[in-house]
């Protein structure tokens, strides 16, 4: 049974670019036939804790013998890379704050990213190598090539890093940028480019259900 796990941390329930656009991705998978599941965790409606013990970043054979980890904080980091490493696909709704991902979703990242399990390390693992993992990031605003921006996105970046080059996954980033636009007179002259830069994320995220 083929199986999406599809992430959401947008904190606007109400009109994000990256929940619609991941809707619209799982939409598209789950017409494909009733075999293909969704799971949904939405990082910003049920978040997660921060690490409580730096010990967790280790898998329990390398961790320091005085580590104090609260009880239940082990089972948790379990149930979110079983949850992950039984996903064929991976969804991750990221829009930018603060020109990084929201920080709902750098816990779940800090939960996944175990050197030795997820990502090689004292022994070669990569479990999720070539699985496919589509990033979803929306903007307020633009960081084209040499605009005074340029460089400022800090969200695709680690993620390529931590997903693509550390656990190994088929990366793909979609964006969208201006979605500030509508709101914001102060760049309303690009509200047409926001417009059309979302239908075609949104096209281009339907084309890729149909394939991943």
């Amino acid at each position: 049974m083929p199986t999406l796990l599809q992430l959401d941390s947008s904190a606007d329930t109400r009109h994000s670019s990256t929940r619609s656009l991941a809707a619209a991705f799982a939409d598209a998978w789950r017409e494909r036939g009733a075999d293909h599941t969704v799971v949904v965790r939405d990082l910003h409606r049920d978040p997660l804790p921060h690490l409580p013990d730096a010990a967790l970043h280790w898998p329990e054979r390398l961790r320091p013998a005085d580590a104090e980890i609260p009880a239940g904080a082990a089972d948790r980091q379990r149930a979110l890379l079983d949850e992950l490493l039984g996903a064929d696909v991976l969804l991750v709704g990221a829009p930018m704050y603060n020109y990084a991902m929201p920080s709902s979703l750098k816990a779940w990242i800090d939960h996944i990213h175990v050197p030795g399990v997820t990502a090689s390390f004292d022994v070669e693992a990569q479990p999720l190598a070539g699985r496919p993992a589509i990033i979803i990031s929306s903007r307020g605003a633009g960081y084209d090539i040499g605009t005074p921006t340029e460089g400022w996105d800090h969200v695709i970046p680690p993620l390529r890093l931590i997903l693509g080059t550390a656990l190994g996954m088929d990366v793909t980033a979609v964006t969208n940028s201006f979605t500030l636009a509508e709101t914001t007179e102060l760049l309303s002259d690009h509200r047409e480019r926001a417009r059309r830069e979302f239908d075609a994320a949104r096209a281009e995220l339907v084309e890729l259900a149909r394939r991943v």
